[in-house]
């Protein structure tokens, strides 16, 4: 059943059939006039449904290059892009906002971002080291606060129609968590569980086990940049600075 919606005028939802706890309801593909953003997984009724609207199709972007977000892209018959920051496809400007993943950029549509992973529309965005990095996160957040902005729509969730109350949120939550990340640390946790169980007590781990792999990765993310900032003190159990929790999309 085709599941679009058109909540700004001339910008149409398309839900993708993929639900889970790391993709909420499912991935937003977006239809721009006969542009594609993020055409979505694999799935040959969501395709079907973009199809429907993207007519005639012009180009398909992708904000980053996860299969949740890009799998449908050759099935349109068009080629895909993964632009660089500054470079502008269709009627898209890219700004590079790497943190997610390194490839991960905004699309900027006159006063609308396209934020594909880098801004959900509810929840976190997940970071793990390697593919990832939560200093360049913390950055690129820091970069979108410049832009002049009316909505995000973003890979996940909801239209934001506050963009820049949402980025501060964002920057304030990550913060807030390294300040508990390194409470733990001063009481004297070094396990991985340890840290977890102190930085995330707020979190009823038993009612969603998935939930304690995701903050494993964001404690990683946390004591790299930590690290790499020398606030880490020697004993963390090595372990603690493993994601050890592939993305969902992999």
């Amino acid at each position: 059943m085709l599941d679009a919606t058109e909540p700004i005028p001339g910008i149409a939802r398309v839900l993708a059939p993929n639900p889970s706890a790391m993709t909420l309801e499912g991935t937003n593909t977006w239809v721009v006039g006969g542009w594609v953003v993020d055409p979505g997984p694999a799935v040959d009724s969501h395709v079907a449904a973009v199809k429907a609207l993207a007519e005639p199709l012009e180009g398909v972007v992708l904000t980053h290059s996860h299969a949740d977000h890009s799998g449908a892209a050759p099935l349109l018959g068009v080629e895909a892009r993964v632009p660089r920051g500054g470079e502008r496809v269709g009627p898209f400007e890219a700004i590079a906002t790497p943190g997610h993943s390194a490839d991960s950029v905004c699309l900027l549509h006159g006063k609308v971002l396209f934020t594909g992973d880098t801004v959900l529309g509810a929840g976190s965005v997940f970071i793990a080291p390697g593919e990832g990095s939560l200093k360049a996160y913390l950055d690129s957040l820091s970069s979108l606060l410049e832009l002049e902005l009316e909505a995000i729509c973003p890979g996940h969730g909801p239209v934001v129609f506050s963009p820049h109350d949402k980025l501060r949120e964002y920057i304030e939550h990550r913060l807030e968590r390294e300040r508990l990340v390194l409470e733990a640390l001063a009481a004297g946790m070094r396990t991985r569980e340890e840290l977890l169980d102190r930085a995330w007590a707020e979190v009823d781990f038993a009612a969603a086990p998935i939930l304690r792999h995701a903050a494993g990765a964001s404690l990683a993310a946390h004591l790299e940049k930590l690290a790499a900032e020398d606030r880490v003190p020697e004993g963390v159990e090595a372990i603690a600075f493993s994601a050890g929790f592939p993305h969902e999309d992999q």
